[in-house]
């Protein structure tokens, strides 16, 4: 079966050979991966560019370990069904509200500067835990070195912004501004590479609040900004945005004969096939895989489906070998 691979896959393969570091390469192939038409005629150099991207990835840990100094305090290794990061000046609340969200026991203080290098929690959402990367502050003048690695490499951002302060606009602006500019974010919507963000404005119960957001809505009517209170404010509704963010699926397996396991689920990317699943239990299963049964999105319980088939949240996999 002819591959058929479109203009973007060539434009990205050019850049995947032209790239010079771990990261460009990584990020070239990525696109690839996003980009290649999804069928039969491509199954081998799918698997041939996660492989790539596997060997990439092994390569730039060692060369980190064995770099001078190589230890870097902002690397945060990424746990759980995905890694959110906080951003935000000084005394927004970043550090209450992983404490709020998580069990870890993080530095919360009414002065600025609290937290000095990342710290983390896991966020618990029905069957899987979200990691929450609580992180220095910074200002329109002042970053601290390494932070911006840590949101580049990050699943997902959380903007945050002090409601109650009269500097919220600054806060809101500063924030924006400098995510924006070097890339990590894009309001514009046309970077597929930039790092997926919400606004949450913490301090939603303080009195001038509510009057604040209004002012910051009318300044920036195209942004959504989610008020927030970490003394009564919805957790479980905070917890579903967060996870939603994340953009993924929780696949659950079974074996012939037996019932799934509810447990522990495979965390996948929106999209994903059963081919990909099969990748993810173990090299050798694309191979032999032949088709799948499902529970969940297909047509009728225990539908037998083929390699290609797009997943679901919360779908149930028997493959077929």
């Amino acid at each position: 079966m002819p591959a058929n691979l479109t203009p973007q896959y060539y434009a990205a393969e050019e850049r995947y050979k032209r790239a010079r570091t771990f990261e460009e390469k990584t990020d070239a192939l990525q696109e690839m991966l996003s980009v290649i038409p999804k069928h039969k005629g491509t199954e081998k150099l799918q698997a041939d560019i996660k492989k790539k991207i596997s060997q990439l990835r092994e390569e730039s840990q060692n060369h980190k370990k064995k770099a001078k100094g190589g230890f870097n305090p902002f690397h945060v290794e990424k746990q759980g069904a995905g890694q959110v990061v906080l951003a935000g000046c000084p005394n927004t609340g970043k550090s209450a509200l992983v404490a709020t969200l998580t069990r870890a026991k993080v530095k919360v203080a009414d002065f600025p500067f609290t937290t000095s290098l990342p710290a983390t929690g896991m966020m618990p959402y029905e069957d899987v835990l979200v990691q929450l990367v609580d992180t220095p502050p910074f200002t329109a003048d002042s970053v601290p070195p390494g932070l911006m690695g840590t949101f580049r490499h990050a699943d997902a951002l959380l903007l945050i912004i002090d409601l109650a302060s009269g500097e919220c606009l600054e806060q809101l602006e500063t924030t924006l501004s400098l995510l924006s500019d070097r890339g990590i974010i894009d309001q514009s919507g046309e970077n597929p590479f930039a790092v997926p963000y919400l606004i949450l404005g913490l301090k939603a119960d303080m009195p001038d609040s509510p009057a604040n957001l209004e002012i910051l809505r009318e300044l920036h009517p195209g942004i959504e900004i989610i008020p927030f209170s970490t003394f009564d404010g919805d957790t479980e509704f905070l917890r579903r945005r967060i996870y939603d963010l994340l953009d993924v699926i929780r696949i659950y397996t079974k074996a012939p004969g037996k019932p799934p396991d509810l447990e522990r689920p495979f965390v996948m990317k929106r999209g994903s096939t059963v081919l990909d699943l099969a990748y993810e239990i173990h090299r050798d299963f694309p191979d032999r895989l032949k088709s799948a049964l499902v529970w969940g999105s297909a047509r009728y319980d225990g539908q037998a489906v083929a390699r290609d088939y797009v997943l679901h949240d919360k779908d149930i996999v028997e493959l077929v070998v």
